[in-house]
Parts: structure tokens; C-alpha cells; sequence
């Protein structure tokens, strides 16, 4: 897979994405398609290998729009868990993979919106959010290089660093309020994105 590069302009990091392989891209479809048929009949081969592919093809889809963050892997696991329990929903006549991604974007809002699981964060890793490995991996992100840097920072600090609105508050010299109306406006930004993606 290509390389992801950035670049600024007007304050904002826009992201080129590696060209889409056709050919590889049709054939996991009709594959994932056929395999989950296979599983909907309660073929167990069929259906680990299914899952076995598409957790990281997931994976990838994710890390590419968020960067790579510890909540991909749980995001993941989320991922497979409702295409487990839904998949007698899948439609055999409909394509695949819509269906497939379009549980990910949902998990992923999910995940982002729910985590507010309070934890230790070391002072480095919080101040590591600035540091130009960290940043450079946010931005590698497609979805948060497109927030404002004013949303990024918020959601970065509180979504996935894991600090508090008040922390967060206090790291960005703006008022705890401030930091609530950003990290909402940034997710929902987020969402947008998600919704007008098409796989």
C-alpha cells in the first residue's frame, strides 16, 4: 500500500490517499460476499476465515481514518461482534462490503463517543500529544487531519488520549465549556465524514 502524505493548506492537512486496486477490491467482494453465504448456511470454516479477513481489512479502514490509536483494536473487536449478531441481516442479492463498513463507520462514532473511561495518563503521553511522532500520526489520520486543528486538539485529548474535559480544559488554556462545544462539533464533523465516504 502506498504511503499516506500530507500536506498544509489554510491551516488544515489534506490527505492523499493510495489509489484504490480494482481488481483486488472486486475480488474481496465477491470473496467476503461468498463466505458470509457460506456462514448465513452455518459453514464454521468459512465464517472464521470471513472474519479472520475482514477484522483486518477493518483494521486498516480504521487506522487510515483515525491514525493508530489503542482504541482501533477494541473498535475492531466491536466491528465483528455486531457483524456476528447481525448477519442474518445481510441481503446475499445486495453487495458486501456496504454493509460491512457501514456497521464499521457506526462502531467507530461508537467508540469515539463512549470513550470517556477514565484512566491514568502519564504526563509524558500527555504531553506527547504535541510531540511530532504523535502529531504526525493524528495527521496520518485521514478523518482528524480534516477537523480544524482547534476541533482536533480537543477530541485527541479527551477521545482518545483519554483526559478529562476539565484536563483537557486545562492543557489547552481554554475554558471547560470550550472543550465540550469543540469535542462535539468535532464529532459530529466526524460522523459527516464517515457518512459521505463511500466504500
Amino acid at each position: 500500500m502506498a504511503e499516506i502524505t500530507g500536506r498544509s493548506l489554510g491551516g488544515r492537512c489534506w490527505v492523499k490517499m493510495p489509489q484504490i486496486n480494482e481488481e483486488l477490491y472486486a475480488a474481496d467482494e465477491a470473496r467476503w460476499a461468498s463466505l458470509m453465504v457460506a456462514a448465513q448456511k452455518g459453514e464454521q470454516e468459512p465464517y472464521r476465515q470471513l472474519l479472520a479477513e475482514v477484522g483486518e481489512a477493518v483494521s486498516r479502514y480504521l487506522t487510515v481514518r483515525f491514525g493508530a490509536h489503542a482504541m482501533i483494536e477494541d473498535c475492531v473487536q466491536d466491528v465483528l461482534m455486531a457483524m456476528h449478531e447481525g448477519r442474518h441481516t445481510y441481503n446475499p442479492s445486495k453487495k458486501f462490503r456496504p454493509w460491512l463498513f457501514t456497521i464499521a463507520r457506526h462502531k467507530a462514532i461508537d467508540a469515539l463517543r463512549k470513550r470517556n473511561a477514565r484512566r491514568e495518563v502519564p504526563e509524558e503521553e500527555v504531553a506527547g500529544v504535541y510531540s511530532e511522532d504523535v502529531t504526525e500520526g493524528i495527521d496520518r489520520g485521514k478523518l482528524l487531519a480534516r477537523l480544524s486543528i482547534t476541533y482536533r486538539e480537543a477530541v485527541t485529548l479527551t477521545k482518545l488520549v483519554g483526559l478529562s474535559n476539565a484536563e483537557a480544559a486545562a492543557r489547552l488554556q481554554i475554558s471547560e465549556s470550550a472543550v465540550k462545544v469543540r469535542v462535539h462539533r468535532g464529532m459530529l464533523q466526524l460522523r459527516q465524514f464517515l457518512e459521505a465516504e463511500q466504500i
